[in-house]
């Protein structure tokens, strides 16, 4: 049966039943799934899986995946950078239809019993302790961004050998003043706010990029909203690319139980980061479907560009909005539009006067530590090449992605692309926003 008409839906997923990771329940599964993918191709213009699979299977002896060895899926796998585009964007067999296929979902359960297996490399594993990680290289942050700054011929070689950090992938910058240290300084609304947003840091909301979330927080002070912070954990998005659910479950229930004692005093949950809000809304009701403080943060979540969009629709953003300096493009995050949404930056940005906004709706190859990793790097780079060339293209004074690291990542191919492009950085559209908006508030030097 040919596609379907309703809309995807995603099921509960069953991590704790042993037939999850069982080797021959899961290799039955990939080789249905794989199959019905060979036969469609729709997807054979996203990640790096569908060109591999395909490959294989155009390959082989029949050339029909009969003729492939399970032995040889194991690069599929690894090449899924979980993004959901194939699901959202692509897949007419998604549940409800018959076929019940959620390729980004069984790519995870592959990982899950690779990580049961002991088959996910310990480097990986640390790499992925964001809150760990950016708590210490804060703490010294001169010293983590010199030693990490792309072009170090003495530090960068020693990453790539001992972390698996390719030489010139950009990594994230740290910063001494963190979120949460900033917020310290932040002030109650003069007068009783009608409204109340805890702002859910992250990882990289918190230690690598401050100034998104002082954006943010510009806006809705503005707007009369008084506005707070926690960042009681990591969202377990990092955990999600290895396979460790139980992981992510763990974080879910110290996240929500910290968020949960805001919610119950009448704070709005706002995400600063696309992934984070995703994991919040959508992938720990899916890991944990009967866990009630769960289902109450899922409920309260939205991402920032959601929650300020929403806003302005019912008139709960005063004053007006000056022109942008120049013109922008766009990158709306995979992990944004996996939220089925809408282009909610797009949106946002097109209410600022006169904004000319190109707006670019391919995934940018990242894929979170993935991208950084030595043998992916480049596989991230050709990923993300229609995405660069589009930002190329644009001539645009701004590069703009909800991602940070996709928006990193893009200037980078930018810069691959046409070596006479030069992106010194890649702004947040809050960022962007905030500049129309509040002008006169200014981020400052976070460093």
């Amino acid at each position: 049966m040919e596609g379907g008409t309703k809309a995807p839906t995603r099921h509960p997923i069953p991590w704790k039943d042993p037939a999850f990771t069982d080797a021959k329940a899961l290799d039955d599964e990939l080789r249905r799934v794989f199959d019905i993918c060979h036969g469609c191709r729709r997807c054979f213009n996203l990640c790096d899986s569908f060109p591999r699979l395909f490959d294989l299977i155009d390959g082989s002896k029949t050339g029909e995946l009969d003729a492939v060895s399970s032995d040889d899926f194991a690069p599929v796998i690894d090449a899924c950078t979980l993004c959901d585009l194939c699901f959202m964007t692509k897949c007419p067999y998604v549940p409800p239809h018959e076929f019940d296929l959620d390729f980004p979902h069984l790519m995870l359960r592959a990982r899950a019993a690779q990580n049961t297996n002991g088959e996910i490399p310990w480097v990986a594993k640390q790499i992925r302790k964001t809150d760990r990680n950016g708590r210490l290289a804060s703490s010294v942050s001169w010293l983590a961004n010199w030693a990490t700054r792309t072009g170090n011929w003495l530090t960068r070689p020693v990453l790539q050998a001992f972390a698996g950090i390719h030489r010139k992938a950009r990594v994230p910058k740290f910063h001494a003043q963190t979120l949460m240290a900033l917020a310290k300084s932040w002030g109650a609304p003069a007068t009783a706010p009608a409204r109340k947003v805890v702002l859910f840091a992250t990882c990289s909301g918190n230690h690598n990029n401050p100034e998104v979330g002082v954006a943010t927080r510009s806006i809705l002070a503005k707007a009369g909203i008084e506005v707070a912070v926690a960042n009681p954990g990591c969202c377990g998005m990092p955990q999600l690319e290895t396979g460790d659910i139980a992981a992510v479950a763990k974080s879910a229930e110290k996240v929500s139980a910290e968020l949960g004692t805001w919610i119950a005093g009448g704070y709005d949950v706002v995400a600063l980061t696309p992934s984070c809000a995703l994991m919040l809304k959508f992938e720990w009701p899916l890991i944990l479907p009967d866990h009630d403080g769960v289902k109450t943060l899922a409920a309260a979540t939205s991402d920032a560009a959601e929650y300020i969009v929403d806003l302005a629709k019912s008139g709960d953003l005063p004053g007006d909005l000056a022109p942008l300096d120049g013109s922008v493009a766009l990158h709306l995050a995979c992990h944004a539009r996996a939220q089925n949404m809408g282009p909610k930056a797009a949106d946002l940005l097109g209410l600022i006067p006169g904004s000319d906004v190109i707006v670019i709706e391919r995934c940018s190859g990242h894929g979170g530590a993935w991208g950084m990793e030595t043998k992916n790097f480049p596989v991230a780079l050709k990923v993300g090449k229609p995405a660069a060339r589009k930002a190329v293209e644009a001539k645009a004074k701004f590069v703009s992605s909800e991602c940070p690291l996709a928006g990193d990542h893009i200037a980078q191919g930018m810069e691959e692309l046409d070596p006479s492009t030069s992106v010194p950085r890649a702004w947040h559209p809050i960022e962007l926003f905030a500049m129309a908006y509040c002008p006169d508030t200014s981020s400052g030097d976070t460093q």
